[in-house]
């Protein structure tokens, strides 16, 4: 073994064993429950606070505004740090990380709970998203450093099986404890869950480190990146309240080239960098960062739309769209540790692009819903789009991190997650842009077709803006019942032509992909653990 390689743990050279004071201690499949139910946590929170921001905005009186910086505080924090936080697991030792990440999300999550005023609330979610950075990385590095590369695949399959169930669970818990709790409940929850990873992370966990980790920080280089990041994810989250030609979308995304370019020209000369540069030159590396952005393109931002959907068109409660999207979670369950077999024993390439492919189907499939689409023609697509997108999460994610020395593996965690990141914030902008010039220009040829009364200047608009959202606005007293039909029918029918053009797009974004999952091959830096499997 490599002294590039050989991970060092508890600052002993070469341990070949678990601790002998403690059999639990170090043994990967308990490693691998320890950071799955830390990772969790953050995964559930991200889609459970959407299901109580109405509640919330309620009961503290908060404004729109105020209710989307709940949610693009913690969005923002957690994208700028990850690769930073990545770095500090590399440096300090991914143990320390990951414990320190579990319990600060659990404080903060019950500091949320105990707000009294929206401006905690969003201060604490900001919050929120630091731990999880730190905690995300620290998790992916300790699975790298613990696993042989025989059972890596798995292990990550186990792992993504993990954020795709409590993704898709969050707006079911969320509904549930929303609904015969309280808002406060969606963050309380995050307590015994944190203190539940924090007990089994002491008992279990090893700090495992490189022997050539860096012994700095490249301080100048976490400001570009920062800040770079910052301006991008800003951006994409304003751009469809600002409009993509406005002065300000340009500038920040200007800022955030040159942002970028600074960083780079950096790297390149820093004697620690905080992002190698020399890592992509690892063909496959760079590909899986590349398929992950594509993947998290079309997944997060064609969900996003979903959701609009069966609430909205088809009238479903939160709780009841939930369980609508259950055959992608059971999919996405069932299939990730089975694709980390099928990986292991055949190489991610193949895998890979079968189910970006699959995707594709999957996003063509959902392109045709109709608002009286049933329940099995939904479940269909649904399950064939988990049943894609699950290799890709477990492949993706192995060859990005399997294919980084093992100093870099927290940060090679990092640019994982910032990948899914940006890839998410990018595809919900870009469609959500995509789905709003198409409504723009279908609802007026519905809305006149129906024969209904012509809509001009703010009422055309909030019109417009609801049914992006595929929102219908009651008719006013008295509308014969033909007419106010007749409304809901134009709204509708003019947001799933808009969802239909978004889902083509992602769906053509998938088969990009799949090109790109031809250049994947399995990690190159894979070495056995320091402890027996």
């Amino acid at each position: 073994m490599s002294s590039q390689t050989a991970p060092v743990a508890d600052s002993a050279p070469e341990p070949q064993t678990p601790d002998s004071r403690n059999g639990l201690r170090g043994h990967p499949w308990l490693t691998l429950v320890a950071v799955a139910i830390g990772v969790m946590m953050v995964a559930l929170d991200g889609t459970i606070v959407a299901v109580a921001n109405p509640a919330i905005q309620r009961d503290l009186g908060a404004s729109l505004a105020d209710v989307q910086w709940i949610t693009n505080g913690y969005l923002l924090a957690l994208a700028v740090a990850l690769i930073t936080a990545g770095k500090l697991g590399d440096r300090f030792g991914h143990r320390q990380t990951f414990l320190i990440g579990v319990v600060g999300f659990a404080a903060a999550s019950a500091a949320i709970g105990l707000s009294g005023s929206v401006t905690l609330v969003i201060a604490f979610r900001v919050l929120q998203g630091l731990f999880g950075a730190l905690l995300m990385p620290a998790a992916l590095g300790l699975l790298r450093a613990t696993f042989p590369a025989a059972k890596l695949n798995m292990a990550i399959g186990i792992w993504g099986a993990v954020i795709g169930a409590s993704t898709a669970a969050g707006p079911i818990v969320g509904g549930l404890l929303v609904e015969h709790v309280s808002w406060q409940s969606v963050f309380f929850v995050n307590v015994p869950v944190g203190l539940l990873a924090l007990v089994l992370g002491l008992v279990i966990l090893v700090d495992h480190r490189a022997e050539n980790a860096a012994k700095s920080f490249d301080l100048l280089g976490i400001a570009l990146l920062s800040g770079a990041m910052f301006c991008l994810i800003w951006a994409l989250i304003k751009a469809p309240e600002w409009g993509w030609g406005d002065t300000r979308t340009l500038a920040f995304l200007g800022c955030a080239l040159i942002g970028f370019l600074l960083f780079v020209a950096w790297e390149g000369k820093a004697r620690e960098p905080l992002l190698p540069l020399a890592m992509f030159r690892s063909v496959p590396l760079s590909a899986g960062t590349v398929l992950m952005v594509l993947m998290a393109f079309g997944f997060m931002g064609g969900l996003f739309f979903v959701t609009f959907y069966l609430q909205n068109v088809h009238g479903m409660s939160p709780v009841d769209s939930g369980l609508h999207l259950l055959p992608l979670t059971a999919m996405m369950i069932v299939s990730s540790p089975l694709a980390g077999a099928v990986i292991t024993r055949v190489g991610p390439r193949i895998p890979l692009v079968t189910a970006m492919v699959l995707t594709a189907i999957a996003m063509f499939g959902m392109s045709s819903l109709e608002p009286g689409t049933g329940t099995a023609e939904m479940s269909l697509w649904f399950a064939l789009l988990g049943l894609g997108l699950a290799p890709v999460m477990v492949g993706a994610t192995e060859v990005i991190v399997g294919n980084a020395p093992l100093e870099h593996a927290g940060v090679a965690g990092g640019l994982q997650q910032a990948a899914m990141q940006v890839g998410g914030s990018l595809g919900t902008a870009v469609l959500g842009a995509v789905m709003a010039s198409r409504v723009g220009s279908t609802l007026p040829e519905k809305w006149s077709a129906a024969q209904l009364p012509p809509l001009r200047g703010e009422d055309g608009e909030r019109l417009r803006g609801a049914a992006e959202v595929g929102i219908a606005p009651p008719a006013p007293q008295g509308t014969p019942e033909p007419v106010a039909e007749a409304m809901t029918r134009a709204v509708h029918d003019s947001f799933i032509s808009g969802m239909g053009l978004a889902f083509t797009i992602a769906g053509i974004v998938a088969l990009i992909a799949a090109g790109v999952a031809l250049f994947t091959k399995p990690g190159q830096n894979a070495s056995g653990p320091s402890v027996h499997v």
